[in-house]
């Protein structure tokens, strides 16, 4: 059932000369049944596999999904920083010979250092080509991995503490929104927020620019749609029993309403990937067709093979027909009697005009197959806005003048600095599709705390500012706090360009959670003059401002405190111990400035006490300089 010799590789690079060699690594599975003769026959009739491949795709299709990995990108580990290997995640975890391999994959990905995640999940976010000043938006984002991506690529260069862009990672739904939450934290970034909305309707922010209130656009947009996801067979198996063509029909005009929503805060010159783990083109060339023919030449598919050349992939097609789940076949809208028009609509199908599809380049999409690289399947393509879609423009040149003001929306691209100015619903053909109905914003789940930023004049901060010396560039604005009244327990950090948007859309948007936490209420440090300890999370945002209370240590202390379980201040090198000995009579916190900190924060130590959210306990230690921790 498995092969031989799948070396673990880069994506898209060569195979490795060494590797992991499991025999018969699909054992567990031989009791599902892994046929679906429907499916069988409906991509052999659609011909997305390369003849004489169809055999060798429906064996790779069989088999478990190899387990892959990515390395924390701004870690600054080497360049191989994704990597498969030919072990199924069931074995993973089952094998007693894997098992320490196992926890180590678990905690570094608990750490952030590594990301579990599937090999054709991590293009998307490549292709979006992210600079560190770019406005993100994640449509679709739960339950993370290509977030965790997105926020990486944003923080190439960690000498910037607070990179001029952000990333807005939504799901509508409400639980996911915490998984992805739980993703985001590991990175501890203070430039994402992660919001509640569904994705078709998402609502178009606010913010302050020169004094005036503009409406923000999103230099980049993640749009990874839900799905059929048959080209998860791999690794869900239940999709094998469950696959049918009602499930690309019923999704098709969600999928249209999600992306035509995306372009429409997609800002001129900015870049949008639509993406889904499906093979099927009635949800991936036909909604990128429908996209195209609804922009009038607003949109333009762009090529991206170049973007990622050791990558295999099948271009997009430009001829498809559409079946029923009883097997029906129909090549065009014109076959479709009227009884099927509430579930086949005409933008199943591929434009009829030889010269428009010609110009659509529908060839630049690129669908990965599972037997080509032994990866999950998947459909990627990049989409690159010209000028403002038809809707929103000003002068009203498009061709289907809207006819309906949308109460509460502002327009898109016409003349953003409008406040308040109505969003604007053109009538629908059979044959294009419109933008997205409007909705009322409705909250659900649990009611979260609100988001309080601090004052100019707030009475904790005096503290914080002398014990930790901060300089005068720390941007104590972007400070906030989750409570109205009562003491303040945790401080967090978001970016400027973040608590602009939280500040000026509080009614329109419901945020899960955002910004890193960095300080943390401890009343014991208050007879030392300040009642918050450093967060563990927050060190490498407060770092570069932090003037007081640091210890330097050189490699060889790295080494004591790596490999020693409870080393005393003395065990450190002269320089260090020093160090610590001129700290005074409050010295609560060390903050030890090196690549590995997030290490050293979480050692336990009896005198040390763990660094970081314990680093109180040492400090009472070092004022007090007893003999056998001096």
């Amino acid at each position: 059932m498995g092969r031989k010799n799948r070396n673990r590789q880069r994506v898209g690079g060569n195979s490795h000369s060494h590797g992991f060699f499991w025999q018969g690594w699909g054992a567990g599975y031989s009791e599902i049944i892994k046929e679906n003769k429907l499916f069988e026959h409906y991509y052999t009739e659609l011909k997305i596999v390369p003849e004489g491949e169809f055999e060798e795709f429906m064996e790779a299709m069989r088999e478990p999904l190899p387990a892959t990995i990515r390395i924390t990108g701004y870690k600054r580990y080497p360049d191989e920083l994704a990597w498969h290997t030919n072990l199924s995640r069931k074995i993973l975890r089952k094998s007693p010979l894997l098992e320490k391999f196992h926890q180590f994959l678990v905690s570094e990905t608990e750490s952030g250092n590594i990301s579990r995640q599937e090999a054709v999940s991590m293009i998307p976010p490549l292709l979006l080509k992210i600079e560190p000043q770019h406005k993100i938006l994640d449509m679709c984002a739960a339950p993370g991995s290509k977030t965790a991506q997105l926020i990486e690529m944003l923080h190439s260069d960690m000498d910037v503490p607070f990179p001029e862009g952000f990333v807005i990672a939504n799901d509508v739904d409400n639980k996911r929104c915490y998984l992805l939450v739980h993703q985001a934290k590991r990175l501890n970034s203070p430039c994402i927020m992660v919001v509640n909305h569904d994705a078709s309707s998402i609502p178009r922010l606010h913010f302050d620019q020169d004094g005036k209130k503009d409406v923000l656009f999103y230099d980049r947009i993640l749009c990874d749609v839900p799905c059929s996801g048959d080209g998860t067979m791999r690794k869900n198996i239940d999709v094998w029993k469950k696959w049918t063509t009602s499930n690309s029909l019923q999704l098709h005009g969600l999928q249209i309403r999600i992306a035509v929503r995306g372009v429409e805060q997609l800002a001129v010159g900015g870049r949008m990937v639509y993406s889904t783990c499906s093979l099927n083109p009635i949800e991936d060339e036909a909604v990128i067709a429908a996209l195209l023919e609804k922009s009038e030449g607003a949109l333009e598919l762009a090529d991206a093979s170049p973007d990622l050349p050791g990558l295999k992939y099948m271009p997009g097609i430009a001829s498809w027909k559409v079946m029923t789940k009883e097997g029906q076949w129909y090549s065009d809208w014109s076959e479709v009697p009227t009884s099927r028009h509430t579930q086949i609509r005409p933008t199943m199908f591929p434009p009829t005009d030889p010269e428009k599809l010609a110009n659509m380049k529908l060839e630049r999409c690129m669908r990965i197959l599972p037997h080509h690289q032994n990866t999950g399947g998947f459909f990627v393509a990049v989409l690159v806005k010209k000028a403002p879609m038809p809707w929103n423009r000003p002068d009203g040149s498009s061709a289907d003048a809207p006819v309906e003001a949308v109460e509460g929306e502002t327009p898109a691209e016409g003349n953003p600095s409008v406040p308040d100015t109505p969003d604007l619903l053109e009538v629908k053909k059979d044959n294009v599709c419109g933008p997205p109905p409007p909705k009322k914003m409705k909250l659900f789940g649990f009611k979260e705390d609100p988001f309080v930023f601090l004052t100019e004049d707030d009475p904790i901060f005096p503290s914080i500012q002398a014990f930790y010396d901060l300089s005068p560039g720390f941007p104590k604005l972007n400070v906030l706090t989750r409570t109205h009244e009562g003491k303040k327990r945790q401080l967090y950090m978001v970016s400027k360009e973040l608590r602009n948007v939280l500040l000026n859309n509080s009614e329109r948007m419901k945020v899960i959670n955002t910004g890193v936490k960095v300080w943390s209420r401890n009343t014991d440090g208050e007879q030392f003059g300040c009642a918050f300890r450093l967060a563990q999370e927050g060190i490498y945002t407060l770092c570069p401002y932090i003037r007081a209370r640091i210890i330097n240590i050189c490699v060889e202390d790295v080494k004591v405190l790596l490999t020693q379980e409870n080393p005393f201040l003395r065990k450190l090198g002269d320089d260090a111990h020093n160090q610590a000995k001129k700290l005074g009579q409050c010295p609560r916190i060390i903050n030890i400035c090196v690549e590995d900190v997030k290490v050293l924060l979480t050692q336990e130590n009896p005198f040390l006490r763990k660094l970081g959210d314990d680093a109180h306990n040492q400090a009472k230690k070092l004022g007090q300089c007893r003999s056998e921790s001096c």
